[in-house]
């Protein structure tokens, strides 16, 4: 039985504007099924670009990509479209809600975009996912008057609406107090703890890094430490 969830092999970028420069150097990495692990660096080490990698968004680099066990790498642009809308969950520093949209129907685009159930039944589970995260009292109010934390759980809601294989998230506390940024921990380790939820985030933050399963650090395009 496969239990990796998501497996990089000799994964190599290069930016070609104005000049090449290579920014991803042969990246290895296996993330298990269940496993909550951050990806920390001093800015411009390359961490962003490599999730931007992993999640399928950049399909411009060298080497593999596994998500699954399914070779993601070489796939059209429509079937990366549909691994992603599937298997992917994201969670960015900013939310990108539709500010004027219920809370309800931002966790629902996703699922209705995907077409497997009626919108009855997603509608039914987007009031299970905002429950799950206390925010099921905000499903009829517009996203745009929540307050940053509050629209932040409603995005994670909105991640986990496919039961997607993996969450990521780039720097998903960024934008947010102490506060808020332990519930949001809280919410992950939850999610891989109870649900084997596979968790892949990219943070600044040390201590939300060191609460976490595992930290894999990056530093000018390599891995140092897996």
């Amino acid at each position: 039985m496969n239990n990796s969830a998501l497996k990089a092999i000799g994964i190599t970028k290069y930016f070609h504007d104005p000049v090449t420069m290579q920014v991803l150097k042969n990246i290895n990495m296996d993330v298990k099924k269940g496993e909550f692990v951050s990806i920390v660096g001093k800015s411009g080490c390359g961490k962003s670009t490599l999730l931007y990698v992993l999640s399928t968004m950049d399909t411009d680099y060298e080497g593999t990509l596994e998500i699954n066990g399914v070779t993601a790498t070489g796939l059209s642009l429509n079937k990366l479209a549909h691994i992603r809308n599937e298997s992917i969950g994201f969670v960015f520093q900013f939310h990108y809600l539709l500010p004027d949209f219920s809370c309800l129907k931002n966790v629902m685009i996703p699922a209705l975009k995907l077409g497997k159930r009626s919108p009855k039944e997603v509608e039914e589970m987007a009031y299970e996912k905002l429950k799950m995260f206390g925010v099921e009292d905000q499903a009829l109010k517009k996203a745009g008057k929540l307050s940053g934390g509050q629209q932040q759980r409603v995005a994670i809601a909105r991640a986990l609406i496919n039961d997607p294989a993996i969450i990521m998230g780039d720097e998903p506390t960024g934008n947010l107090d102490s506060r808020n940024t332990g519930v949001v921990f809280d919410l992950f380790k939850r999610l891989s703890a109870e649900f084997n939820q596979t968790i892949i985030t990219v943070t600044h933050d040390e201590d939300f890094a060191k609460k976490s399963d595992r930290i894999i650090e990056m530093a000018d395009g390599v891995i140092t430490k897996l």
